[in-house]
């Protein structure tokens, strides 16, 4: 079900290649050290994993058998130094898992990780280990540390404290256990959504079938039915850039229904790909986890490091922000319902017909389409205008590369510098989507920025997205939400970029509810019209987008935006109640996603942005009961673009010059709120976000 794409620059699958060819265990000599991906075999991956764990059990016994009393240098930098080759390993192949899998890979997985958690045990629950850096934390305050120092020190002791080191000897092997299995119900479950998002298509055989729907859209999907041989017809995907025009446009309500219903089923099958019972059980197993390390439950355990610090304050937070944008989301709905009824519709508005009425209501309300703004928006438009706010802000410079290597013929590579010269990194943008690279977009490295013996290595990032891709003769031009998208990613590529800690564990530590204000600060420039002035122009005259456009676009910045807030606190609150559970033993999944919607009051013609079984998001421990750090982190960056705004100067030197220093760069020296304070020279205001979508 999963192909291998065209234009896969990877190595065949025939041999086994000798150790002494395995691109791992050399040097990286290629420009950058970005990793040879055209000398990479799949079959490369298992040996290097495997010396990888060989080496990294030597680092920790030579910790463990250091005859000098634990000290911050033998013990907590030496830590964190271990590990070398795996973290040259790890990112090409959970890199490539992500952007570019195929069924070797995917074999691999299921190989690597109970291999990799059982290894992650061994160090994390090493009592010998553990004592040294105990010792190390108990005589902290005597040490004569500077403040970077005491935070890693802080960091690690409770990085293996929250992994369960504290634990008497049978909780510790019962946590052993515990993970082995939730780390391979997560893979399984992201395995699944993937055969499942990937393995759908609907096939329109007849013209008429296509009514209402965009030129553009019509290209898209006939270049989508060639590639999936269906030549002569017209296939539409469960891809972003496929199905919502779709339900945007298309006047045929029984194929918006097909269409959408094949999207929020997904995992819900009762197929081979369902994900209800795996589900049951991961949270099952979160529950005894935190239950093992003196937590309530794992909301608990997961917030007790966020700025959030407990469920009880996400809860209030999330109530804030519902309550208002319920009353604003049935507003919406009695405007389409009027318009449907209006043009004679003898039905009730439904799920799958809200983005078809909404467009139709942005129409009536702002005369704005959003096929009038796509012209404007072209991906290398939009990718150039982020390169120019970072210009602008920081001084930053970019420069593409040619005849680098690349993982998919698709990947564009730049090299950032600084406005005096100085390297900074390398960029790799993925754009568009195509079987064997998972939903969505997210920011990741294949080499992050760190310290050694004294000199920073240089950051290799990459963003991967799925946006449109270009029709015909006409480039790939992006939705307003997509343009958003690429701006919120390329912040957190900036981040990456300019975390300038000493120490690899605290360079980039920020709770999860702080680290999205990188990302979705970046999105506040997009609109801006002095900013759209920058990059928005035209794919065929090259003219700025008109005044009348911004205008528009500006007076319906509150378009949508209960609908907007509502499916977002909604996941939100879903997720909280999965983690906050208190027997999860035995749950009926769709049963309790009901009841907790209608505990909410959630309205029948909204469903939660995702439902439980393609919640991918969760399946992992990173957003476990930490969907909600998005709109948390809205209120960051909301208050944090307001001071430039209130400044009067977008661009504002100074500012930008705090905003780098205290929040992207200098992550190590403090806590979340610690480093918004001094920057902003206060703490957050919610009434930014609150006007920011019409909630106030």
């Amino acid at each position: 079900m999963i192909l291998i794409p065209t234009g896969l620059i990877l190595g065949g699958f025939s041999t086994k290649p000798k150790v002494e060819e395995n691109p791992f265990f050399k040097e990286f000599t290629t420009p950058f050290g970005i990793p040879p991906f055209e000398k990479i075999d799949n079959e490369h991956f298992l040996p290097a994993y495997q010396e990888a764990i060989t080496q990294n059990k030597a680092e920790i016994n030579a910790i463990i058998n250091n005859p000098e009393p634990p000290d911050f240098i033998n013990t907590i930098v030496a830590f964190g130094n271990a590990g070398i080759l795996m973290r040259k390993v790890s990112p090409v192949y959970n890199g490539l898992r992500g952007a570019n899998t195929n069924p070797r890979l995917q074999e691999i997985a299921r190989e690597i990780t109970p291999m990799l958690t059982a290894h992650s045990n061994d160090i994390m629950l090493n009592q010998e280990l553990f004592g040294r850096i105990q010792a190390v934390y108990n005589q902290r305050e005597t040490m004569g540390l500077n403040i970077e120092q005491m935070r890693l020190v802080e960091k690690t002791y409770q990085d293996f404290e929250r992994n369960g080191a504290a634990l008497p000897d049978d909780k510790r092997e019962e946590l052993k256990s515990i993970n082995e299995r939730m780390a391979m119900v997560s893979l399984q479950l992201n395995e699944n959504l993937l055969a499942e998002s990937n393995g759908y298509k609907m096939v329109i055989d007849n013209e008429a079938d296509l009514a209402g729907l965009p030129a553009d859209v019509i290209v898209a999907a006939t270049e989508a039915a060639r590639k999936r041989g269906n030549e002569g017809k017209w296939v539409f995907t469960l891809d972003k850039p496929s199905w919502i025009p779709f339900l945007q446009y298309s006047t045929r309500r029984d194929l918006r229904e097909k269409l959408y219903q094949a999207y929020f089923m997904r995992g819900d099958n009762n197929d081979k790909n369902d994900n209800k019972a795996l589900f049951a059980e991961l949270m099952q197993l979160r529950s005894t986890y935190s239950k093992l390390l003196g937590f309530d439950n794992y909301g608990e355990y997961s917030t007790d490091i966020n700025m959030a610090r407990n469920p009880q304050n996400v809860y209030d937070f999330l109530y804030k922000l519902w309550k208002p944008a319920l009353v604003m989301a049935k507003n919406e709905r009695h405007q389409m319902q009027n318009i449907m009824n209006n043009e004679g519709g003898d039905f009730k508005l439904a799920s799958w017909d809200w983005w078809y009425y909404a467009e139709k209501l942005r129409k009536e309300k702002y005369d704005l389409d959003d096929e009038d703004l796509k012209p404007y928006l072209t991906l290398d438009n939009v990718r150039e205008g982020t390169f120019m706010v970072a210009t602008r802000l920081y001084g930053i410079q970019f420069f593409p590369l040619k005849n680098v290597p690349k993982y998919h013929e698709e990947v564009e590579t730049y090299e950032l510098k600084e406005a005096d010269g100085t390297h900074l990194g390398i960029l790799m943008i993925d754009p568009h989507p195509r079987q064997g690279k998972r939903v969505g977009a997210w920011c990741g490295t294949y080499r992050s920025g760190a310290y050694v013996d004294g000199q920073k290595v240089p950051p290799i990032v990459t963003m991967v997205m799925n946006f449109t891709r270009p029709s015909g003769d006409k480039p790939a031009m992006l939705s307003w939400d997509e343009t958003s998208t690429y701006f919120h990613e390329f912040g957190h590529a900036l981040h990456n970029f300019f975390a300038d800690g000493q120490y690899r564990r605290t360079s980039r530590s920020v709770p999860r509810d702080f680290g999205e204000l990188p990302s979705q600060v970046l999105e506040n420039w997009a609109g801006e019209p002095e900013v759209l002035k920058m990059y928005a122009k035209h794919y065929q005259t090259g003219e700025p987008m008109p005044d009348k456009l911004i205008a528009k676009l500006q007076n319906s910045s509150l378009f949508n935006q209960g609908f907007a807030t509502v499916e977002y606190v909604a996941a939100s609150l879903l997720d909280m109640d999965w983690h906050t559970i208190p027997a999860p033993a035995d749950v009926d999944v769709n049963a309790f996603e009901k009841a907790s919607m209608t505990r909410i009051g959630l309205i029948d013609e909204i469903l939660p942005r995702y439902r439980t079984t393609y919640f991918g998001h969760i399946f992992g421990g990173g957003y476990a009961a930490g969907y909600y750090v998005y709109l948390w982190a809205g209120v960051l960056d909301s208050d944090a673009f307001y001071a430039f705004k209130e400044s009067g100067n977008l661009f504002n030197p100074e500012l930008a010059a705090k905003f780098r220093k205290h929040i992207l760069a200098e992550n190590s020296l403090g806590e979340g709120i610690e480093q918004y304070v001094k920057f902003r020279g206060k703490e957050p205001s919610i009434d930014p976000l609150l006007e920011k979508r019409g909630l106030k």
